[in-house]
């Protein structure tokens, strides 16, 4: 290392550093070097990492959620490491709920996706997308004796149509009332409110001073709206509204729920009255019996029995000729 020229100043005269002080001098500056080179070697495995560039055999993607409305193109990227090799093998699968099959094998499009679906350098190609193709498209890359693969989850996005609604128009009360709302139509699966009149019910009315003695419960997944009990309080007309991130909100047409008190009185009447109508059946009946109106079972009279006696061999030979006799006693 070449002599640096380092001079100390002490008291009020100027003198050469001794060697032990230059060599204290230049540990420094090598430390710090050391830390410097460090940071260097940090920063750069951090952008490979996150570049996938030189990273132990890695798969990326440009996209892994892609969303695209129904009828337009969709391309799903798929991007191996340099470590697979020049031409690794490349296959794409298609995972949905209770389905699973190739769309890219052997290096081309399998034949359902064969009009559809066509390669890129680093992925695929669908001219036009259906919500059928929603799902997980996942790629996987093999080569140089190692495997990887990546995910990519396509929305094929569709708005809602007016949703179905089933309201009952009369109810009881104490008694459990369900509404229901669902839309068969959009993608992806939308979320559901319900409104009372103009009044939209909050998902908890437990937090809202004028809903707070209220007893229903909404699923703005499923879109039930469930009254456990139901009140006098709740009689009115109810709709319910489906909206997801495709487009617009529509809503059902709707429907007025009255809810009536038990009839007690009445159900006690009916009883009485049925029980009162059993009594004089049962009583026209018996009179009936006994002045001899209803029809009698009349007495069968016994058929005489046939006995079978077989002719006297004795009879038959006698003067050699055949006599008819008599074969049966009546």
């Amino acid at each position: 290392m070449p002599y640096l020229g380092v001079i100390i100043l002490q008291g009020s005269s100027l003198t050469h550093p001794t060697a032990a002080e230059r060599n204290k001098l230049l540990e420094k500056p090598k430390d710090l070097i050391d830390e410097a080179d460090m940071l260097v070697s940090v920063y750069l495995l951090a952008v490979l990492a996150s570049t996938g560039v030189g990273g132990a055999f890695t798969v990326g993607t440009d996209d892994a959620n892609v969303k695209v409305r129904e009828n337009e193109g969709a391309d799903l990227t798929c991007k191996p490491s340099a470590d697979f090799g020049a031409t690794p093998r490349v296959e794409w699968k298609f995972n949905d709920l209770n389905t699973q099959r190739f769309v890219v094998f052997d290096g081309k499009p399998t034949e359902s996706y064969a009009n559809r679906v066509v390669l890129l350098n680093n992925g695929v190609r669908f001219n036009k997308v259906t919500r059928g193709d929603n799902g997980e498209y996942e790629c996987e890359v093999s080569g140089n004796s190692n495997f990887g693969n990546v995910i990519v989850k396509l929305t094929v996005l569709v708005p809602v149509d007016a949703p179905v609604c089933n309201i009952p128009t009369s109810v009881t009360t104490d008694g459990k009332a369900i509404l229901r709302c669902y839309d068969k139509v959009g993608s992806p699966p939308p979320t559901y409110k319900w409104y009372k009149g103009d009044t939209l019910l909050p998902e908890d009315p437990k937090k809202f001073p004028n809903f707070k003695n209220s007893t229903y419960r909404i699923n703005p997944i499923n879109g039930n709206l469930e009254f456990s009990p139901v009140t006098k309080a709740d009689s009115g007309a109810y709709y319910c509204e489906a909206v997801n991130s495709a487009g617009p909100a529509k809503r059902c047409k709707a429907v007025r729920m009255e809810v009536e008190d038990v009839n007690t009185g009445g159900i006690v009447a009916a009883v009485i009255v049925t029980l009162l109508l059993v009594a004089l059946l049962i009583v026209g009946l018996w009179y009936a019996n006994k002045k001899g109106y209803l029809p009698t079972r009349s007495e069968s009279k016994p058929k005489p029995s046939v006995i079978y006696q077989p002719p006297s061999s004795r009879e038959e030979e006698e003067d050699g000729e055949f006599r008819q006799k008599s074969s049966f006693v009546v």
